[in-house]
């Protein structure tokens, strides 16, 4: 299995470094200076004089979003069997156009999925589980939840609706909040990161890093209790 994705890419990229420039003589910069006008009043020509042609989030929709908690974290996963046969603490948010998206106690068996927009293993895992659901959708009953966590738009494959909306993404989405609170309550090592649940509301098996869709499957039997 491939390694977890355990720390946030750097803010700050270092590179080689450039060797100084030479100098260029005057007549060169004039015609560049010349180049540079010509091409800018063609771009807001084209663009129609606006001042940007970036594409914006739709409206109502928020990357981060508060999240409450209920009951007792989980300690910090690190090698199973983990926290298996404790209470999950409940969570209160919203997904990223505003509507609820709970992970409560609620006598139903449930997944729960953290991924984070910028993890590499994230973006091979999403995909895969995407196509998988189309063919081997959620067993009737069983509640499978996606947690979008530790997310900024300093890092890449910003903003993680557009990612999930890209890939087909279509179970239901709790926008973290900017501090991690949900993934704090759940004990998050590394990414992606799975809790399966049982109908009791207890921990029954947690796996952090990529997994197959075999594996996935093997969660969801899990925390139906077979």
């Amino acid at each position: 299995m491939p390694a977890a994705a355990k720390t946030r890419p750097p803010a700050r990229r270092t590179g080689p470094r450039k060797p100084p420039a030479r100098k260029q003589p005057p007549w060169l910069w004039i015609g560049l200076g010349a180049v540079v006008v010509i091409a800018l009043i063609v771009a807001v020509a084209a663009s129609g004089g606006s001042k940007s042609s970036t594409t914006k989030t739709p409206a109502g929709v928020q990357q981060t979003r508060p999240v409450t908690v209920s009951g007792k974290s989980l300690p910090q996963f690190t090698v199973s069997p983990g926290a298996t046969g404790q209470l999950i603490p409940e969570l209160h948010g919203k997904s990223f156009a505003g509507a609820p998206v709970n992970v409560t106690r609620d006598g139903r068996p449930k997944l729960v999925l953290f991924v984070a927009h910028w993890c590499p293993h994230c973006q091979r895992e999403v995909p895969l589980l995407a196509t998988y659901l189309k063919s081997h959708p959620v067993p009737a009953g069983v509640e499978f939840i996606t947690v979008a966590t530790d997310t900024s738009p300093d890092y890449p494959n910003y903003p993680p609706s557009a990612w999930l909306q890209r890939v087909g993404w279509t179970t239901p989405v709790m926008a973290d909040s900017k501090d991690e609170t949900a993934g704090k309550a759940f004990g998050l090592p590394a990414f992606p990161y799975f809790v399966a649940v049982d109908a009791s509301g207890k921990v029954v098996a947690q796996k952090d890093g990529e997994i197959t869709t075999d594996g996935f499957s093997q969660l969801l039997q899990q925390a139906m209790g077979h």
